[in-house]
Formats: structure tokens, C-alpha cells, sequence
């Protein structure tokens, strides 16, 4: 994990979009699972907390609606469930493999992304981008959406106890439309939340006269080492045989 930390942030930067875009080309459901099982050992390796069934539990049932959306409206010729007239099929076999192929795709991002954002802090993201080409305004409001992440969560947890304590008993069912109705209850008062803390950032972004000037310094600069150049290389590599492999 030490050495993954040490890595420059463009490197980082440039690895995971090179990966993330690797998963939407991936379309067969062997190079699919590969895909993910390998994304799996590379958290391992780096050491970010993984629970693999917790991750499952939140995304089983989406994964259900993905698979069955695919194997009734999806494209292919041969069913799983046919009538004795011939009539009235559905159920299709091809939407059922390409549906595991999206439910592997989601999972794999789900896996690969806290990879980065659990290992870099978020000042060095905005230098990253920066020192990449992209516009500072742009960085910034990458860097402000991650960090706006944790204090999602604590404001989310606190609405639930508060939610709770004035007898709200929906967050502890387990069922589907307990849970529905229990999230939309504490949708609204975190967009309300989420709207005045970017009313107060606008604010005091424009006391401190944000974007005046067009190019900024950085206390850190990232600095390009010889291990960075080598894992862009194995990137590419191991890009570049998950593609071999998928379409040949």
C-alpha cells in the first residue's frame, strides 16, 4: 500500500481513467469476469478496506432489475421460456449474458474507484488535473465534489437518528418499500442541506475572489518518478491484453 501512496497523482489519475474506460469496452462475459476478479486482487494488494458482501447486499437488487430489464427488452433469438404455441416467449439467453456483463462492469467499478480515491488526498487531485492541462475552475469542482462526499454521509447518519428518535421506524425494516419510503424522507432535507453549503461556499469563494487569476502555485508539485513511468507501462500492458483477449 506504501508504495501505491507514493505514486504521483497523475499516474494515478491516468491509470484509473484508462481503467474505467477499459470496463464499458469490455462485452463478453469471460474477459468480464477476469475484469473483476483481477480489480478485486489489486485492492487486495493496495490494502483499501473491502467487504465484499456488503458491497453485494447494496447492489444485489439493482443488479437483479439490470439482468431482467436485459433478458426481456434485450436483443437475441433464443429463449429460455417458450410456450407449448410458440407465442409467447421471453426470457432471452443473450440478455441474460450481457446482463452479468453489465452487473460484473458495475461491480468492477464499484471495486476500482475507492482504490483512488481512499489512497490520494484531495488537494493533490486538484494539483494533478492542473499539472494534466485541465482548467483550475474545472479541478476545483472535481476536488469540492469529493469532498463534499464524507460530509454527505455525517449529515445523512444524523438525519436518520434524528428521524429515529422521533419514532421513525422505516430505516430499520428490511424490506424494499420500507426502504423506499424511508429514502425519500431523507432526501429532501440532504438536498436542502447540500444546497445551503454550496450557497455558503459560493459565497466565500467570491470574498476570496476565486478565479481572478488564471494560473495557480502549489506548495507540492508532483513529481514524475521511475516507478510511476513503469506502472503507466504495465497499465497499458495489461490494458492492452484484456482488449486481445475480449475481442480475439
Amino acid at each position: 500500500m506504501l508504495l501505491f501512496l507514493n505514486l504521483d497523482v497523475r499516474t494515478k489519475l491516468i491509470c484509473i481513467l484508462l481503467l474505467t474506460i477499459l470496463v464499458f469496452l469490455v462485452n463478453k462475459l469471460e474477459t468480464a469476469v477476469c475484469l473483476l476478479l483481477s480489480f478485486v486482487i489489486i485492492r487486495l494488494i493496495v490494502k483499501v478496506p473491502f467487504k465484499a458482501g456488503r458491497l453485494f447486499k447494496n447492489l444485489a437488487l439493482l443488479a437483479v432489475f439490470v439482468i431482467l430489464m436485459q433478458m426481456i427488452f434485450g436483443p437475441g433469438d433464443t429463449y429460455i421460456v417458450k410456450s407449448t404455441a410458440g407465442d409467447f416467449n421471453f426470457l432471452k439467453w443473450e440478455g441474460l449474458l450481457f446482463g452479468l456483463v453489465i452487473v460484473c462492469r458495475l461491480f468492477a467499478l464499484m471495486v476500482i474507484l475507492p482504490v483512488f480515491t481512499e489512497t490520494t488526498p484531495h488537494n493533490q487531485i486538484a494539483a494533478g488535473l492542473c499539472s494534466l492541462g485541465f482548467n483550475y475552475k474545472n479541478a476545483f469542482l472535481v476536488t469540492s465534489a469529493f469532498n463534499l462526499i464524507p460530509s454527505f454521509k455525517d449529515e445523512a447518519s444524523r438525519i436518520m437518528d434524528a428521524q429515529k428518535l422521533r419514532g421513525c421506524r422505516s430505516f430499520d425494516k428490511k424490506t424494499i418499500f420500507s426502504g423506499i419510503k424511508a429514502y425519500c424522507s431523507l432526501l429532501i432535507p440532504l438536498m436542502l442541506d447540500a444546497m445551503r453549503k454550496a450557497q455558503i461556499s459560493s459565497v466565500a469563494m467570491d470574498c476570496r475572489a476565486f478565479g481572478i487569476y488564471k494560473t495557480r502555485t502549489w506548495i507540492d508539485k508532483p513529481l514524475m518518478k521511475k516507478i510511476d513511468y513503469f506502472t503507466v507501462v504495465f497499465c497499458i500492458v495489461y490494458i492492452s491484453c484484456m482488449l486481445i483477449f475480449n475481442y480475439y
